[in-house]
Order: structure tokens, then sequence, then C-alpha cells
């Protein structure tokens, strides 16, 4: 897994801002996983909260800090690498961007998660209004979703510095560092919905400066960007499986046109997807949801390219090394490298936890689903498993490229161990979830017996079976954190790789109009104009006054 050549390393300036923010990542792994076991604890039945501690309290905890700093903090790491590795190294200007977006996002964290904790922002994860958290945790939303902006604009200007750099060479600009801007490029469109939101209604509501707010609208502008998020998680995966994966098997990328392709599908097809979320919501009309479910439909293309991608490759490689037969291929994949075994099982999740996404925005199948705690299996399944198992796995090497170490091969065991038991938590944990909700056992609920209803009775244990698959998550992330600590300043040192792989030279020339930034954009908003302008001006003519704010804890 070593390297001599030199030039492939991420400059040690670059690599001083990746890490420091994959360390606000983890710590964050580890709040939010306490959180996580302490709320199953409690659905259980079998365990209460100290006192002052409040169940919606812990839940907002997980929420905030697994779904929106874990997963930003460790993505914005992990591209700030991945442009320096490919595009060169940050310029000062650049890396001192890189820098300021880490401290906005910091102290904007440490606003939110302050209020949080004193009990002055029980929200949850979505935020909705009409719960009114304290100002300040609005503020450090805010802080984070700027300092994003500033960060990214660093990655972009660095890919756009390399461009200029290579104008009229004839080369494709580095794989990684176009998939890195097209994430950030959705990051910043889609983050402009939550920003309205917070700007211009909830901050200014929890200030007193309004005294009422508009639900539908608020929800609306936050499912405009919730579910391009979900894609903001999933992109840096997909830049592992597409890029890092083939390297570390010795094999190539299928298609560098496929990639980008689906890339430019994802940016496109994202954002105006988001009334999928509000089937049941009233206000907008059944044409408008049903044109927005058919463009969700839209992304499962792209997701089936990267299948197609994945198993395409795995199969050449397999082959390569002398694999026979139907499915002799397979045997050949180094199974015991953690770098690849672990996304593997994240992949093989992605099967049923796309089918239950499928399920989600189906208009008619929501209907059984929605707010249920199906739904929250479902996510644990593609975000906390799909998505964060890809993320252990880029880590694992990762973190010592960076920190100037080496992945043992004790530590490489201990990762792949740690992923048989996150996938087996998983199952248990998120099974139960699936059948407990198709029984109507609700999400986002602290634990009730309903005045003895014999319905809440049937759902305890599945609710018990939740805990189980919980506590086995929890040791699989002390596991996980145990790794990290080792590779950041105890492992042997050394030179990990950098794994980026090259496309197989019988692809063919990549189309120029895949790199056109422009025509993609024009598109994406062409296709939000026409999914939320009408949405929108309904709901805005037709809403009823607004709602004061309620604190509920």
């Amino acid at each position: 897994m070593s390297l001599n050549n030199n030039l492939t390393k991420v400059d040690r300036r670059d690599a001083k801002l990746a890490m420091a923010h994959i360390y606000v990542a983890f710590i964050a792994l580890l709040l939010g996983g306490l959180a996580g076991l302490l709320q199953v604890f409690v659905r259980s039945g079998q365990f209460t909260l100290p006192a002052g501690i409040g169940y919606y309290q812990v839940l907002t905890v997980h929420g905030v800090l697994l779904g929106l700093i874990l997963t930003t903090f460790f993505i914005f790491g992990f591209q700030i690498a991945s442009v320096s590795r490919t595009s060169g190294t940050f310029s000062d200007g650049q890396r001192r961007l890189g820098w300021i977006g880490f401290w906005l996002m910091t102290i904007g964290t440490a606003a939110a998660a302050t209020m949080v904790l004193l009990n002055e922002a029980t929200v949850l994860y979505t935020f909705y209004a009409p719960l009114k958290a304290h100002w300040i945790f609005y503020l450090g939303l805010t802080l984070v979703v700027v300092g994003s902006w500033v960060g990214g604009a660093g990655q972009i200007l660095r890919y756009a510095q390399w461009r200029k750099e290579n104008k009229g060479s004839g080369e494709r600009s580095p794989l990684l560092s176009f998939m890195v801007v097209v994430n950030n490029l959705m990051w910043f469109v889609a983050t402009l919905g939550v920003a309205a939101s917070v700007l211009f209604q909830l901050l200014p509501w929890s200030l007193g400066f309004i005294e009422r707010v508009d639900i539908a609208l608020s929800r609306t502008l936050f499912w405009y960007f919730g579910h391009a998020l979900v894609y903001f998680w999933l992109l840096p995966a997909y830049m592992v499986w597409y890029v890092i994966i083939p390297k570390v098997i010795g094999g190539k990328i299928f298609s560098d046109s496929l990639a980008r392709l689906s890339f430019m599908l994802f940016l496109i097809f994202s954002v105006p997807v988001g009334i999928h979320h509000q089937l049941t919501e009233p206000g907008i009309t059944g044409t408008w949801k049903f044109i927005q479910v058919v463009l969700t439909f839209a992304v499962i293309v792209p997701s089936l390219m990267t299948a197609f991608s994945m198993f395409a490759m795995f199969e050449l490689r397999g082959r390569e090394l002398g694999g026979k037969g139907l499915y002799g291929w397979f045997k050949k994949l180094p199974w015991k490298d953690a770098r690849f075994f672990v996304p593997f099982i994240g992949m093989v999740v992605f099967i049923p936890g796309g089918a239950g996404g499928i399920i989600n925005a189906s208009y008619q199948m929501n209907q059984l689903i929605h707010n249920t705690i199906w739904v929250t299996g479902h996510f644990h399944l593609t975000i906390a498993t799909t998505v964060v198992l890809t993320y252990f796995s880029a880590a694992f090497w990762l973190i010592p490229h960076l920190t100037g170490r080496t992945l043992t091969k004790s530590l490489n065991n201990l990762g792949n161990f740690a992923a048989i038991l996150w996938a087996t938590g998983m199952t248990i944990m998120s099974s139960a979830m699936h059948i407990a909700g198709l029984i109507g056992a609700p999400r986002r609920s602290d634990y009730s017996e309903y005045g003895g209803a014999q319905q809440a009775y049937d759902w305890i244990p599945y609710q018990i079976a939740q805990a189980v698959g919980g506590t086995i998550l929890f040791i699989a992330i002390i596991i996980i954190l145990y790794i990290v600590v080792k590779l950041a300043w105890f492992a042997p040192k050394g030179e990990e790789e950098f794994p980026v792989g090259e496309a197989h030279e019988n692809g063919g020339p990549t189309p120029a109009i895949l790199e056109n930034f422009k025509v993609w954009l024009v598109i994406l908003v062409a296709l939000i104009l026409f999914a939320y302008t009408i949405p929108i001006i309904d709901i805005i003519s037709n809403s009823p006054p607004g709602s004061k704010g309620y604190k509920l804890w």
C-alpha cells in the first residue's frame, strides 16, 4: 500500500486543512452515535433518560450531528484532499478560503449544539416550524451553510485554475476534481432553499421581528434543500466507488464518460424533487406532487448507471486475475482489503435501501409508510450504512496518507470486523424499523403505550430489536474511532497511497459537453423553475396567516 512517488502526495498544508475537517467529523460521530444509542434504549421501553435530558433533545443531537455535521465536515475534508491530489496544491488564497470556511462551520456548529444541549433548540433534525428554537441555533446553522460556501469556493477555484493552466491541451480535467465541483455546485444551489427559509423566515421569527411564519413555505424550502442533501452525502461515496476502488483492486475505471454523465444527471435531478417528501402535505396540488415524483424516478437512472459501472469493473478485473465461469471473477476480488470490502458492503446494502426509496417516492405507496419508522429504517440503510461505511473505508487510507502513517494489517482486519459488526447491527435495527413501520409505528416519537392500545404493544418487540441492533452499532463506532485515533497519531510512520484510478483506454474521448458546466446549470435552473415556481406561488397566495412559535419541551 506504500508509494515512492512524492508527486502523488497531498501537500502537507492542504493535508492539515483536510484533517481539521475530519477531526470534527469523527467527534460528531462519537457524540451523535451516543445520542442514537440512548434513543433506541428509550424506545425499547426498558430505559429512562436521567433527569434533565429529554428524548426529543437527544433525537435532535443525533440527527443534527450525524445528518449534518459528520457528513458535511467529512465530505469537505475528503474533497479538499481529492482536489489537492488530482488538480494540484491549493494556492495560499484558496487555502485561506478553506480555513475561513472551516472556522465559520465550526463556530456555527458549536453555537447550534450549545442551544440544543441547553434544551433551547429541541426542534429535531428537520427543525420544522412551528417548533421554535433559540435564534442562536438558527444563526449557527446559517454559519455552517455560509462556511461551506466559502470552503467550497476554494475547491472550485483550484479546479478552475487547473482548467486554465491546461487550456488547449486537449486533456480532460481530473475526474475526481470534476466530481468534487459537481457536488459543490449541487450543494450551493440546494442550500439556497434552507438559507432563504432560515434568513427570511425562521431567524426573524425567532428574534421576534415577525409574529407568524408560513409553515407550508418553510417546509417546502427545507425539502428543496433536504432531498438534494441526500445526494450531497451520496456523491462523495460514488467518488470513492468510481475513482478510488478501481485503483485499490488493481483495475481501471470502466468509463470516464459514464462517470461524468452520471454526476451531471445527479446535478440536474437532485434539487427539483423535494416535494416527494411532502406527498401528504396540504397546500400543494396533486399535479405538482406527481410531477416531482416523476423527476424523482429520473434520479434512479444515474444510480443504475453507477451499479452497472461498478460491477462491470469488478468483473473485468476478476477475469484479468484468472476468474473463470459465470461468477469465478467474484472470488478473485481482494476481500481482505478493508479499502474494498467495507465499501462493498455499502454497495450491497444500497440495493434494498434503493428499493425502499422507490416506495417512499411513490405517490400511492407513500401513503402507507409516510411518517412511520419505516422511513427511519430506510435512511439508516442508504445513508447510515451505504454512505457512512464508504466514508469509513476512505478514512482508512486517507487519514494515514494525510498524517504520514500507514494502515497496518491489524488495523485493516479490525476495519473489516467493524464493518461486519455495523452490517449486523444495522440489519437487525433497520429490519425492525421497516417491519414496525408497516404496522403503524410512528417515527420521531418517544416511547409510549398509547393508553394501553394493543397496536402499541405490538411494536414493542421490534423496538427492543432496534435497541439490540443499535447497541451493536455503537460498539462498531467505538472500534472505528479507535482505528481513526491510531491512524491519526499512533500507527507506524509510512507513506500510505492516495489511490486514484485511471480510465480504460478503449473508453474513447470524453464528450466536451460533459465538462460544460454552463449547459448543465442552465438545465438545472430550468427544471427548478418548472418544478417549484407554481407550487410556491400557490402556497404564498393561499396560505393562512401563519403560525406563532411553539416550545413543547
